[in-house]
């Protein structure tokens, strides 16, 4: 299997990430993929879900929810990949069974390439983190670490990086044009 094209979307919460990611991939071919790593947890999350699959309706895509191992998903057959989000994908795979904490760069990233060789275009969403300068707890902290090198690892192996503001998405890294 060849590498695809990859393209990584960041920016704030709320920022219109998801929808642009899914706009790209209505413009790319079928089979399309929606791999989903929100795992269903606390107050809110199955709402958050329940209103992503509405938005998702009708769009053509196959819903996988993979919370952790990325490595081990085999798709049914290339195609069009969007991953929904590095920072649910982490926070799964930073704890094992007992609660202790793993260092999930490697984990991750490895996984991003795994989905990689199986698509012929993959979407990444990722959340933009620790430009607010406020101090947190060593947990979240050591999240947010891990969260900003893994967003750069991946932005140094994305063909297109993108940022949204307020829903613009501005390229800071090659061209949408390139690979879409």
């Amino acid at each position: 299997m060849t590498n695809s094209g990859m393209i990584l979307l960041t920016g704030g919460s709320a920022c219109g990430k998801s929808s642009y990611g899914e706009e790209l991939c209505m413009r790319l071919p079928f089979p399309r993929y929606y791999i989903a790593a929100m795992r269903p947890f606390g107050d809110g999350s199955e709402e958050k879900i329940a209103r992503h699959r509405q938005l998702r309706s009708g769009k053509g895509f196959e819903t996988i929810e993979r919370y952790t191992d990325l490595q081990g998903l085999v798709l049914p057959e290339r195609g069009t990949v969007l991953l929904e989000c590095i920072c649910n994908l982490t926070a799964n795979e930073m704890f094992d069974e007992e609660g202790v904490w793993i260092d999930p760069y490697e984990t991750v990233v490895a996984g991003v390439e795994a989905l990689r060789r199986q698509s012929d275009t993959l979407v990444v969403i990722t959340n933009e983190v620790g430009t607010d300068s406020r101090t947190y707890d060593s947990g979240t902290q050591a999240y947010m670490d891990v969260i900003g090198r893994i967003n750069r690892t991946l932005a140094q192996q994305a063909d297109v990086v993108c940022e949204l503001v307020c829903g613009i998405p501005l390229e800071v890294k090659g061209s949408i044009a390139d690979v879409v």
